[in-house]
């Protein structure tokens, strides 16, 4: 299992739980209260909000590879699936942020649509992207927050193993994912041409 430098007992079991309570439902969650007492509001709203610019990204991302990708059979599917669930996950997003969440950002991805080839290897990597960060994030929110973020998290992960199944690939390479810190998420954004809104 990676784990990265200073984590610490609880904040590997918060993460942990992130993945096995959205498996359940979220139910697991409620026993955290004694795991999140340095998180806060407005923590929260950091994290979700950053949260929030993945899943703009992504439905920006699966938007203009339907348009421009020329994407048929199981990955048109595919994209037309996870964009509607990316959309839902994004107005949960907005609705449980309110006044707080952050604006659209624009983003450029060049070449990462132009074609089924490219789009793959970069839906791959944006999946990944995606619940790295959610994992990472984890030990930031409070109990209500975390429950939030693990409606979304294993969806994300079945995203990851649908696209690599589709192209032949193993879907899940690891017995357990990466976390990402908030500067890695943020640096790794810029790689599909993000910008702040």
């Amino acid at each position: 299992m990676q784990v990265e430098d200073g984590a610490t007992r609880s904040e590997m079991l918060r993460r942990a739980m992130v993945c096995g309570g959205a498996v359940v439902g979220g139910a697991a969650t409620w026993a955290l209260p004694q795991l999140t007492s340095a998180a806060s509001k407005e923590q929260d709203a950091r994290v979700l909000n950053l949260v929030l610019g993945v899943e703009y990204t992504e439905v920006a991302f699966y938007q203009e590879a339907l348009e421009r990708g020329g994407l048929q059979g199981d990955l048109k599917r595919y994209a037309q699936i996870v964009l509607e669930q990316e959309k839902a996950h994004l107005a949960f997003l907005k609705q449980t942020l309110g006044a707080a969440a952050d604006p659209a950002p624009s983003h450029e991805f060049g070449e990462k649509t132009k074609d089924a080839e490219s789009f793959t290897g970069s839906a791959v990597a944006l999946e990944d992207l995606t619940v790295a960060t959610y994992n990472g994030q984890a030990v930031n929110l409070t109990p209500a927050a975390l429950k939030a973020a693990a409606r979304i998290v294993s969806v994300e992960g079945r995203h990851a193993a649908w696209i690599r199944s589709i192209v032949g690939e193993v879907p899940s390479t690891e017995a357990s994912d990466p976390a990402l810190k908030e500067a890695a998420t943020r640096a790794r954004l810029t790689d599909f041409g993000w910008k702040a809104g």
